[in-house]
């Protein structure tokens, strides 16, 4: 059953990344609920057929071609909604990329370019559409794409680190934006697209029925008046699943003393710390001086020659 989400009709809304998988599927849903959408993607070719597709089942969209990794072509993609449907009410900060690598098998020029996509493109799309919100003065809502990654995943180390600045960037500009009223949430979604194609592991856990069109029922409820309060979270969505991420916080015991030094920093661990050491990564791996206290196995290190 799906109902009608409050103040989405007429909204206008830029989607990134949206030639393609997530994004086309948030476009399409988009459109399909009455919100003008600028589809946008570097493969020009790709978000004018997602454009070209929503209007001819009587949508409203445009395309968009431009780079969001170029400062200068995010504000020009935000202009591109404010000319062509007279304002920009949303952003689905979509674009991504993602690879496998171990960190002494990395490439540095793929480092660089999925730092630039994940990391600069979600700033430079969200600082641009958010200047022209507050211009405006009548708020907004910006939907990050963030990753379960996010919490350490093996192989993933960049592409992690990218969604956890995507996640660490929500909670602040939730912070900075809420005065004018502007909610910040981000998604960990996980459906069926070309990123899991390029990891057996991925593909394992995300079988084919997990479609992009699982996951934009959460993004339509994020970008509609019906989400009013609700600003600063991380949402994951596999397709079955829906809940809150958990932040991070600052963990009890907090020890403190005058002045540390090395010695009472030893102390600190050996007397104190050993029994507090977090699981780690998504998959909640137990430090190795915890692993004598639990049943958890001990991880064969990997060595190089």
């Amino acid at each position: 059953m799906s109902m009608q989400l409050a103040g989405l009709k007429d909204r206008a809304v830029v989607v990134t990344g949206a030639g393609r998988g997530l994004g086309e599927a948030f476009a399409t849903h988009l459109a399909h609920a009455g919100v003008r959408v600028v589809a946008n993607d570097v493969d020009a070719e790709l978000a004018e057929r997602t454009a070209a597709n929503i209007r001819a089942h009587g949508g409203q969209a445009v395309a968009s071609g431009h780079t969001v990794t170029d400062p200068a072509e995010a504000q020009a993609l935000v202009q591109r909604c404010v000319d062509e449907f007279g304002a920009i009410d949303g952003l689905v900060n979509n674009a991504g990329l993602n690879y496998e690598a171990l960190p002494w098998e990395e490439n540095l020029d793929e480092v660089r370019e999925l730092v630039e996509v994940n990391v600069l493109g979600v700033m430079y799309t969200g600082i641009a559409a958010v200047k022209t919100m507050v211009e405006q003065g009548r708020g907004g809502a910006i939907v990050n794409v963030s990753s379960g990654a996010s919490l350490g995943q093996r192989k993933l180390g960049v592409y992690s680190a990218s969604k956890g600045a995507v996640a660490s960037l929500t909670y602040s500009w939730a912070l900075d934006l809420e005065e004018v009223g502007i909610r910040v949430n981000a998604i960990c979604p996980l459906a069926h697209t070309r990123m899991v194609w390029k990891s057996e592991r991925s593909l394992r856990s995300c079988p084919p029925d997990r479609t992009p069109s699982r996951i934009a029922p959460l993004v339509l409820f994020l970008l509609s008046d019906d989400a009013e309060g609700i600003t600063g979270q991380l949402v994951r969505c596999n397709g079955p699943q829906l809940h809150i991420v958990g932040q991070p916080y600052l963990k009890s015991p907090i020890l403190e003393r005058q002045t540390w030094d090395t010695e009472t920093v030893r102390r600190a661990f050996d007397e104190v710390f050993s029994a507090h050491l977090e699981p780690y990564g998504l998959e909640k791996r137990v430090p190795p001086r915890l692993r004598k206290w639990t049943d958890s196995a001990p991880h064969t290190p990997l060595r190089t020659a």
